[in-house]
């Protein structure tokens, strides 16, 4: 494959978000619950069609997974 023929980053960000948008839609439409991650509480809930919210559970562990090895070192 040429370099030519590759597909821009714009490109993949928009079908990656198009792809989720749709899957949304269908478990929508199916009438079964989405799991949602709140970033500010940091917490994960599953939301069902008429808009309730559950709350599953929280956030394990903090930080990113390079700053978590770096201090068990």
């Amino acid at each position: 494959m040429k370099r030519e023929e590759y597909i821009s980053d714009e490109a993949v960000v928009r079908r990656a978000n198009a792809a989720v948008r749709i899957e949304l839609e269908k478990n929508k439409a199916l009438d079964v619950p989405i799991v949602v991650y709140d970033r500010k509480t940091q917490i994960i809930y599953q939301e069902e069609n008429d808009g309730t919210r559950t709350e599953l559970c929280g956030r394990m562990r903090k930080g990113r997974y390079s700053e978590r090895i770096a201090e068990k070192a």
